[in-house]
């Protein structure tokens, strides 16, 4: 089991999330989990990861926010209509199709919930790496 089962299971109450099917744990693993392929592109339609989410952020103007969940301090809250800015209007209509929830309620529990799963991925402001992320040998 990898480390992102492991935090996207605490922050929604269970043990892993390999074993939940909610649309909130689909989201949070498409937004998370890299998907290189073996020439190591980010394959269309994958939002590409950790590493992919903070530059999204970063270059949507969300630097404080995605800083604040990396670093050590407070986690700084971001509101539905600030995520649906920092993860762009195509990625939201991507996961929303996934998971089959309408935007606003996505983007309302992703709100709840990002900070907090993007904080414990990244203890001491350290990112893990992709085989830390995800299941199978290390």
């Amino acid at each position: 089991m990898g480390l992102l089962d492991d935090v996207i299971g605490a922050a929604l109450g269970s043990k892993s999330a390999s074993g939940l099917s909610s649309p909130i744990a689909m989201a949070l693993m498409a937004l998370l989990a890299s998907r290189m392929s073996a020439s190591g592109e980010t394959p269309q339609g994958s939002p590409g990861g950790l590493g992919a989410l903070i530059d999204r952020f970063r270059n949507n103007g969300f630097e404080d926010a995605i800083n604040s969940w990396i670093g050590t301090g407070q986690n700084q809250a971001i509101s539905p209509g600030e995520l649906r800015q920092a993860l762009g209007q195509q990625t939201v209509e991507d996961l929303s199709q996934r998971t089959g929830l309408p935007h606003g309620d996505l983007l309302s529990q992703l709100s709840h919930v990002l900070p907090g799963v993007v904080d414990r991925l990244t203890p001491n402001g350290q990112l893990p790496s992709d085989a830390e992320l995800l299941p199978g040998p290390r």
